[in-house]
């Protein structure tokens, strides 16, 4: 016998889950959410929006650093770590009371514990059974696992996170945004760090050519990036630890007081049970329909992190959760347009993109224009004494559509949405030419960048 039927149960407590159950019950709809972590998804608590107040303190750092270097600021600069981690908590601590408060007003069911599918309308949460007309699965995403020996000693990034002192070395194991990121954070806050990248080009998303300044910019702070390094093991020793990488010159030995799994994420389903729901996957991806609907049960959708598309970012969890309600309220056969959504890497100086890499649009077959310098001489960068500032703008011949644009330097996280904007609205190359931005902003540059 089942302990509740309802209209729809979603998994998970982010962006994506939140705005689906606030939707759904808005409409009348019954609604209960799960989640086995404290709510609130993953980006106000353990990602984004932590990660943003510990930069924060770097910001101070960098440009004491910066102006430093030129002799107009002078004395000792210093983060204290512990206090920087209360001032996150001062956010991060209150949001899942805030969350639960907010889903008991509205009426919705809040459940603690792990939801596992136990058929195709049911899920059971710690013995309890509950029934629905629909589920969403929005559980976001986790650590992917790295085929890597003794990786059950890796340190994941929600332990960076909450760190309550810094180690003095850090090697962080994967040069995606989570490594850049949490290096520029831990350099300036003192760490000796060491990334290691399988590759031979971290940052795979990004453009190249940004990522090749953005590299020196990082080697110029100090940390140690490798590339083409496979780890291959990581040992326990009395001191801290070992980790093992082969290099393209040989087998590597890197001393480390914490070690930091930073190879990348991918969707929370493991612990789901799908295969009692009949809900069709392979390789760890839900099998999806352009609505966001399963494809082989049609009680069953997904969004945001979960479902695994083509961007993992709080603001398209939104965009697909709003899509999902649509398709179940209305059945309008909503999808998503993912045009001109930026994405950022929130280094010191930031990296950003909107839209399609030169190598995706010649791929496409595309006619466009190219426009691509580095140019710290520029008054944005010139101004801070920033020494990484660069842009690729792509701009289709005829149509003066812009197909995309690459930032990095100072305030390249901002700008970037300005591109994305022109992007949405269908603003041509020439349109943006007439617009006027205040003068000295980086925003100002934008006419410049255009080819």
């Amino acid at each position: 016998m089942n302990d509740k039927t309802l209209d729809l149960i979603v998994i998970g407590t982010g962006t994506a889950a939140s705005v689906t159950a606030f939707g759904c019950r808005k409409a009348g709809w019954s609604v209960a959410v799960v989640d086995h972590q404290p709510f609130g998804g993953t980006c106000a608590l353990r990602g984004c929006d932590p990660k943003k107040m510990l930069i924060a303190a770097t910001e101070v750092i960098d440009g004491f650093e910066r102006m430093g270097a030129i002799g107009t600021l002078k004395g000792d600069l210093r983060i204290d770590w512990a206090a920087l981690q209360r001032h996150k908590r001062s956010f991060t601590d209150p949001v899942p009371g805030k969350r639960e408060q907010a889903y008991a007003k509205q009426g919705i069911d809040a459940y603690h514990g792990r939801a596992r599918f136990s058929g195709p309308d049911t899920v059971v949460v710690d013995g309890r059974t509950l029934k629905a007309r629909h589920i969403v699965i929005a559980a976001g995403a986790e650590p992917v696992r790295l085929p890597i020996k003794g990786a059950e000693h890796l340190a994941l990034s929600d332990d960076f996170l909450n760190l309550q002192s810094l180690p003095r070395r850090i090697v962080l194991v994967g040069g995606g945004y989570i490594g850049f990121e949490f290096a520029h954070i831990a350099a300036r806050a003192g760490a000796e760090v060491t990334i290691l990248n399988r590759g031979p080009r971290p940052l795979t998303g990004f453009d190249p050519d940004l990522v090749a300044l953005l590299v020196e910019r990082t080697r110029a702070l100090g940390v140690d990036v490798r590339l083409g390094h496979e780890v291959k093991a990581l040992r326990k020793r009395s001191d801290g630890f070992e980790v093992e990488a082969q290099g393209p010159d040989g087998r590597v030995v890197i001393a480390a007081d914490l070690a930091i799994h930073s190879g990348g994420r991918v969707p929370a389903l493991a612990a789901l049970h799908l295969d009692a729901a009949g809900v069709a996957h392979d390789q760890g991806k839900l099998k999806l329909d352009k609505h966001f609907r399963s494809t082989s049960n049609p009680v069953i959708y997904a969004a945001g992190d979960a479902a695994g598309g083509p961007l993992p970012l709080t603001p398209v969890a939104a965009l697909e959760a709003h899509a999902v309600i649509d398709n179940l309220l209305e059945n309008k056969g909503a999808t998503v347009d993912y045009t001109g959504i930026p994405s950022a890497v929130f280094t010191l100086p930031a990296l950003a993109r909107v839209g399609l890499l030169e190598a995706e649009a010649r791929t496409q077959g595309l006619r466009f224009k190219v426009k691509h310098e580095s140019v710290p001489g520029w008054f944005t960068a010139r101004r801070v004494n920033e020494p990484c500032y660069g842009y690729k703008v792509l701009v289709e011949e005829g149509s003066g559509r812009i197909l995309g644009a690459h930032l990095v330097g100072p305030d390249a996280s901002e700008v970037i949405n300005l591109f994305g904007f022109a992007m949405r609205s269908g603003l041509t190359a020439e349109a943006i030419r007439h617009a006027k931005f205040a003068y000295p902003t980086a925003a100002s540059d934008i006419e410049s960048m255009l080819p």
